[in-house]
């Protein structure tokens, strides 16, 4: 039985997502406003807007030639197992980066690459393998991008009977009223503790790209279960570079970096005791891309591309 709540705290959930875009001004004490940004991330329309440009169809097909590195068959032999493990990941980026592929297609094409890296010992137990850490760009979601933060997973255990309500209904704002941007996870895990940190950024734009922000989330993972799946509490959350308070010069500077982070793990904790808690499932990781899914259930999938190995970018 979910115990009782305060009124305050669910209000402040619940308006927080049903009137994203009702309003732009932003209190660090109110989960709604905190994710007002995050249901509207830019669609990254300096980089992603035009996935067939120049720029992108490049930096994509240099993902792609990066798969198929090491492959050796010939029109003249049978491919090996190997073989086709690089071009099942090469069918997997292709769909990811093509206009609105299909779910199913891509579940089943991550499916085969799960199966193949299997088969060849490849991209497995990504919690003991040391390549789970560093900085991953999302490439493909079968729902909403916003949904690649763990704050919306917690948020569907405190409101399980009415979160994908109020999802539905941002969703359905259009463009460019609405605009998704890029969504970035920054993974450091210890191997000698089975602990780390999680940080989600996700790109937000209103207004036409007038309003823009970055809504930052910070986790703690608080440990592995088995072989692929890492335990995170969200903890705050947090809007930064928001190009409506840069209008101010230094007094919006300012505000940006002294708001302090609204404590959305906490307020989740409120509604439903062990809500703020998810489990992230990397099914396959290796140097240059990962396929993650709901540990606790779901048939959602998120392709999630390397930046960088921690060593190599800043939290």
């Amino acid at each position: 039985m979910t115990k009782p709540t305060s009124s305050t705290t669910i209000l402040s959930l619940l308006i927080g997502l049903t009137t994203l875009h009702s309003t732009y001004s932003f209190s660090p004490s109110s989960l709604a406003t905190v994710h007002s940004r995050c249901s509207f991330r830019n669609q990254h329309t300096h980089h992603f807007k035009n996935l067939g440009s120049h720029d992108s169809r490049s930096h994509f097909v240099r993902l792609r030639n990066s798969a198929e590195a090491g492959a050796t068959s010939t029109a003249s032999q049978a491919p090996s197992a190997l073989d086709q493990f690089y071009k099942a990941k090469e069918d997997l980026i292709d769909a990811c980066i093509a206009t609105s592929p299909s779910k199913q297609k891509i579940l089943d094409l991550a499916r085969n690459v799960e199966d193949m890296g299997e088969q060849v010992g490849m991209g497995q137990a990504s919690c003991l393998s040391g390549l789970l850490s560093g900085e991953w760009e999302l490439l493909y979601a079968s729902e909403d991008k916003t949904r690649s933060s763990p704050f919306f997973w917690a948020f569907r255990k405190a409101f399980p009977d009415q979160a994908d309500q109020i999802f539905s209904i941002t969703d359905a704002i259009p463009y460019p009223i609405k605009e998704i941007g890029s969504a970035i996870q920054t993974i450091e895990l210890d191997k000698s503790t089975n602990t780390g940190t999680l940080v989600s950024r996700v790109e937000v734009s209103t207004l036409g790209g007038y309003a823009t922000s970055t809504m930052t989330t910070r986790c703690t993972i608080i440990g592995v279960e088995g072989l692929d799946c890492v335990r995170v509490r969200v903890e705050t959350t947090k809007p930064e570079k928001w190009t409506i308070l840069q209008l101010l010069g230094s007094l919006g500077e300012s505000v940006i970096e002294n708001a302090p982070p609204f404590p959305s793990g906490e307020a989740l904790e409120k509604v439903q005791p062990g809500s703020s808690e998810v489990v992230i499932k990397s099914t396959f990781c290796d140097q240059n891309l990962r396929i993650s899914r709901d540990g606790l259930g779901g048939n959602d999938v998120y392709i999630w591309k390397r930046n960088g190995f921690f060593g190599d970018i800043e939290i």
